[in-house]
């Protein structure tokens, strides 16, 4: 499976490099020096190369990478409509994937939501993110962005006495200017993913 994952995301790259720099330079957006396009992914450092793409410093090979590339592939120079949200079910072909989305994007994040609390700045930190001050019904939210341009609005209530833990998770309503559907959805399941790593991760 890895082998499959890397052929894909080679693919992904001879397409991206049929762009010219400039362009994928200012769509990205992206630093672009010696042959290389640097930009922060995944709260990480992100290098994209002709033949491969580190991140953190470690060659991609799995789900991530194709994401990444795929990205660059379709990212156009456009500012995310953040004061337009949409839900996932609300973009074309969203519907069908609506509950996995929700299952892996959002539920997975009710064990966690006080550990999120308590690290929202060091999130929003890592994710070049920012507080959400707009909303007023809730205990707290803020914007992440595991890719530069693909932002993901998250709206957090604590559990009480009558209600759970509740996560919902928005995207600026030209999200798919930059990836296609389904490629949102796993930006959305992934950064669930790195965000549940750095709440429970042991200081030293």
């Amino acid at each position: 499976m890895p082998e499959n994952f890397l052929q894909i995301q080679k693919e992904y790259l001879e397409k991206v490099w049929t762009r010219a720099s400039q362009e994928l330079e200012e769509s990205l957006p992206a630093r672009f020096w010696d042959g290389c396009f640097y930009f922060q992914a995944f709260g990480e450092p992100c290098e994209l190369y002709r033949q491969e793409i580190l991140l953190g410093g470690k060659q991609l090979t799995g789900p991530e990478g194709i994401l990444i590339a795929l990205y660059a592939f379709h990212v156009r120079e456009e500012a995310p409509q953040l004061h337009l949200l949409k839900s996932f079910k609300q973009f074309p072909g969203g519907m069908g994937y609506q509950g996995t989305f929700v299952t892996n994007a959002e539920k997975i994040l009710h064990p966690y939501i006080s550990a999120i609390q308590q690290h929202q700045q060091k999130l929003i930190d890592r994710f070049s993110g920012h507080f959400n001050p707009d909303v007023r019904t809730c205990d707290f939210s803020f914007t992440l962005y595991p890719l530069p341009r693909v932002g993901l609005y998250y709206i957090f209530d604590l559990p009480d006495e009558e209600f759970p833990a509740s996560v919902t998770c928005l995207f600026p309503s030209n999200a798919t200017h930059f990836l296609p559907v389904a490629g949102l959805a796993d930006v959305a399941e992934y950064t669930a993913k790195k965000i549940i790593e750095l709440v429970t991760e042991e200081r030293p």
